[in-house]
């Protein structure tokens, strides 16, 4: 750990990257096709090429297996016509040697291998594709332009199946006996896709097993699937028989009701699982690291990114099959915790980019560029961008058009820079996807031009119009025409704002004591901060404290007791028990937060510059299924402190009900932890006494990733697994006698059978309470199921939309233990980016007082949000004044000031005006 030699042998791409301009001359050129793995071999590309337009760096490279001069010394055309001169064949493989201190491996995936797939009919019939084919089918920048056609004849299918598990959940046919955890979702997408592609009532149908929607929001999008008329058939498909004297497939399968059907589609998509990555055998052979039986990185539960090599740190499908939230938040939690063992040289090796001086354009009429992007066909698709472009010309002001295939591809924003040196532009517009996630890299790009980066307007003619408008196209260019019109009128009278900084408190709070609050706040204070954790409670643990062993058979109170010891033995971590947060003021960096402690006796602040929620979650008390009434019916976690009971140790029968108040009015999301739990008890009851009779009643059995093992075993084992739809939910009710009868309808006999355990275990929901207050302190938004709402679910999984305050663990959503604390090092990371600069720069978009025109009546300054306003006495009376740091630009102060004496410096009334101006100009 802290000192490793690494060799990493670089290729030759026989072009230098340096010098090619990404201008497809020389792929147009060369004379020898290849398939284009990029898109799974649906197209072809040539021995010279390119990926695709969005590849970093934006080079072309020779495929050496292919390439004419390099497999037979003839040809070299590629070299001739490139006027960059960039072709060099005399490029060699090179070997590095690079000294870093940790490792952090991120292989992803591999594919499944071809004789899984050739049971399904894929290789024979052209129409059975895979998942990952149909991605690129429907991908804009794929081989059909994201038209929705099928392979053998290029005709628009009528109806698509989807069949779920190939390649996972299978031990008879590969060695994949896991979940692939990612394909029922990638399913559904793809089939709401399709449908939206298709504007002739497309069919839709995904043959499953078991449906694992139990991500965050996950259900509430199976639910809107289904409602849009996608069609779920649970069986498993027996056999993909061609039609004769047709390029159709006939699926043939055994219903819910043990009937055998057929059915003929258009298209078979098969949703292939995650494999482990080639090579990924000797790999770690060479790194000495541990795989599981699945060859994944083995990690523990616990140490859920560390591998069996100290300072070696896994993340991503390599770890085990996982989706892209999940992964993105992995890949925080291993830089956390190789930051936290690298602490003492941070920042040794930092190079500071420097931008160029920025350009004084005060002197200078409004020269503005306006560029519309295609977003391959996600905009080019329903808006006609020709026209949209062509119509810009036409707008006063506007000096320069131009369209774009990919606006925030590298070589486009290269080549951005360029343009507004060479027209002298002081004005930017982009006409593309949503600023919410592309502002930043257009912004940065501005300020690599020497502009100010605030001299830019962003249109989004994305979500605004194609996607919305997606069934009228002439409607949604001519809305996009309107909105460019109105962009360009206000970036004329868009001026450059001054860049503020702030210094930076090098201190966390964190807000929750469970396991996520603590591993956050032990691994921050590793990196060398200062943390203070507020606990309500009289003790630290969380609901860890009710949990025995992991679902692998690790023992929860040992980690917990000794995570424990950690964090109140560390000299960087001060506890601060039976605490509550009264108040917070402040901005990222400096926040300041008032603290009751004691139960509310005292008040204490404390300064920090960032903030963590870690507050945890709860599981519901039904009022169904005897609960409370009955002392052999209780909660999941209650099991716990009953198992050495000689209720639970002497029984003969047991039940577990699953779902109890999730997945249903109220609560539409899946709990995540509870098919785990119950699988894993069961397993454990079975194992104690292989005679007793155990049940569990599911709706559908969510074990994913390799917790199928577990699921496996238990069938193995002898427990029962019965179905219930929520129509017919199981009655639990109490005999004369005492005993419990719990009647359910079998959904293989098709008829209600009487079960009497001698105990039930509900696995009830998990849910938040009392998080509103907090979320208004702390000024961050919920979500529709009262869980904390991060900014965006794939690219910031636990970054909220105010700055410096993040979310880890059950108050983000249910998730297992090993979740949480990868989330919890993922939330550490980002914090961490913060707490390690001497100042940050704030905001420039702030609110800005006429004095003249304020009376200061303070009605601003008791509304605003982030108290960012203040009353103060001058020489012409009482006066509003904004705290320039604090302020977000929100524009409260400004819709409630009567006299219009506030304002936004970038969103002035007459900003606003020109573009009310500029859509009735229409």
């Amino acid at each position: 750990m802290g000192n490793f030699t690494v060799k990493v042998r670089r290729q030759p791409r026989y072009v230098d990257e340096n010098l090619c301009t990404a201008c497809g001359t020389c792929t147009n050129y060369c004379p020898a096709p290849v398939r284009d793995d990029y898109n799974e071999g649906l197209c072809s590309t040539k021995a010279v090429h390119i990926d695709y337009q969005q590849a970093i760096p934006a080079a072309f490279h020779v495929d050496a297996n292919a390439c004419l001069f390099l497999t037979n010394q003839e040809c070299k055309q590629c070299e001739r016509v490139c006027q960059a001169r960039a072709i060099d064949f005399k490029q060699q493989a090179e070997d590095i040697d690079i000294n870093v201190g940790a490792v952090i491996l991120a292989l992803g995936f591999g594919h499944i291998s071809r004789e899984v797939l050739t049971r399904y009919g894929y290789g024979i019939s052209p129409n059975v594709v895979t998942s990952i084919e149909l991605e690129r089918i429907l991908s804009a920048s794929g081989p059909f332009q994201g038209h929705l056609i099928r392979p053998s004849d290029q005709k628009k299918p009528k109806k698509v199946a989807w069949l779920q598990c190939v390649g996972s959940r299978d031990i008879n046919c590969g060695d994949n006996g896991y979940c692939s955890s990612v394909c029922c979702m990638y399913a559904i997408k793809e089939a709401i896709i399709a449908k939206e592609h298709s504007r002739d009532g497309l069919d839709c149908a995904i043959f499953f097993m078991d449906m694992r929607s139990c991500g965050k929001e996950f259900e509430q999008y199976y639910n809107r699937a289904r409602e849009k008329g996608v069609r779920f058939v649970r069986c498993r498909v027996h056999s993909i028989d061609p039609v004769a004297d047709s390029d159709n497939l006939q699926l043939r399968y055994v219903t819910e009701d043990g009937s055998v059907d057929n059915e003929n589609f258009d298209i078979v998509v098969l949703s292939v699982g995650l494999e482990s990555p080639p090579g990924v055998v000797k790999l770690a052979e060479k790194l000495e690291i541990e795989l599981d039986h699945y060859k994944f990185a083995r990690t523990s539960s616990f140490s859920p990114v560390s591998t069996s090599v100290p300072g070696i740190y896994a993340c991503g499908a390599f770890q085990g099959p996982k989706d892209i939230p999940c992964s993105v938040m992995e890949a925080s939690a291993a830089a956390s915790a190789a930051a936290s063992g690298l602490a003492p040289v941070r920042n040794t090796l930092v190079k500071e980019k420097v931008f160029p001086e920025e350009r004084d354009i005060s002197c200078e009429p409004p020269r503005i560029g306006v560029f519309v992007c295609h977003c391959g066909m996600n905009i080019a698709s329903v808006v006609n961008v020709t026209k949209v472009a062509e119509y810009a010309k036409t707008l006063q002001s506007v000096v320069y058009v131009q369209e774009n295939l990919f606006s925030c591809s590298q070589d486009a924003l290269e080549q951005l820079v360029d343009v507004i040196k060479e027209q002298k532009l002081n004005r930017v517009v982009i006409a593309s996807c949503s600023p919410r996630t592309h502002e930043p890299l257009f912004h940065e790009t501005l300020r690599n031009s020497g502009l100010n980066k605030y001299l830019f307007e962003q249109v989004n003619i994305r979500d605004q119009c194609s996607w919305v408008h997606s069934n009228n196209p002439i409607g949604a260019t001519r809305k996009a025409k309107d909105l460019v019109r109105m962009a360009v009128y206000r970036a004329a009278l868009i001026e450059p704002l001054p860049m503020t900084v702030a210094p930076v408190t090098p201190a966390a709070l964190v807000v929750g004591g469970g396991v996520a609050g603590m591993v956050c706040g032990l691994n921050l204070a590793e990196q060398g901060f200062r943390v203070h954790i507020i606990e309500a409670k009289e003790r630290l643990g969380g609901h860890a404290l009710n949990l025995n062993r992991t679902w692998k058979g690790e023992n929860v109170p040992k980690f917990v007791s000794r995570l424990i010891d950690e964090v109140t033995g560390h000299k960087n971590i001060e506890v601060h028990l039976n605490a509550r947060v009264k108040g917070v003021s402040g901005f990222v960096g400096n926040f300041k937060t008032d603290i009751l402690l004691n139960g509310a006796v005292k008040v204490r602040q404390l300064k920090h510059g960032v903030a963590v929620l870690a507050t945890g979650a709860h599981s519901i008390k039904p009022n169904e299924y005897l609960y409370g009434k009955n002392k052999r019916v209780f909660c999941w976690h209650e099991l716990a402190d009953a198992w050495e009971t000689d209720m639970v140790k002497n029984a003969g029968s047991a039940v577990f009900i699953q779902c109890v108040g999730s997945r249903e009015h109220g609560r539409p999301y899946c709990s995540k932890i509870c098919c785990t739990f119950s699988i894993q008890k069961a397993v454990e009851l079975k194992k104690r006494n292989p005679d007793m009779d155990v049940y569990i009643l599911y709706r559908d059995i969510r074990t994913y990733g390799e917790r199928e093992d577990l699921y496996r075993e238990a069938r193995a084992q002898g427990v029962i697994f019965i179905r219930y739809d929520l129509k017919n939910k199981p009655a639990v009710n109490e005999t004369e006698e005492g005993t419990l009868e719990v009647t359910v309808r079998d959904h293989v006999l098709q008829r209600p059978i009487t079960l009497k355990p001698d105990f039930i275990t509900l696995a009830t929901a998990i849910h938040t309470r009392g998080l509103e207050d907090l979320a208004q302190t702390f000024k961050v938004p919920l979500s529709q199921d009262n869980f904390f709402l991060e900014v965006h679910m794939k690219l910031r999984p636990v970054d909220f939309a105010t700055d410096g305050i993040f979310v880890c663990g059950l108050a983000h959503f249910p998730k297992p233990i090993e979740e949480s604390i990868a989330q919890a090092q993922a939330a550490a990371a980002r914090a961490g980016a913060i707490l390690c600069q001497d100042s940050i720069v704030t905001e420039s978009i702030i609110a800005q007082v006429n004095e003249g025109a304020c009376r200061g009546c303070g009605l601003c300054a008791d509304l605003c949000p982030f108290e960012a306003l203040k009353i103060v006495e001058t020489e012409n009376g009482r006066k509003v004044q904004v705290i320039d740091v604090a302020c977000k630009g929100c524009g409260v102060c400004a819709a409630t000031c009567y006299r219009h004496a506030i304002s936004i410096n970038s969103f002035s009334d007459e900003q606003m005006s020109s573009q009310v101006k500029a859509f009735l100009a229409n």
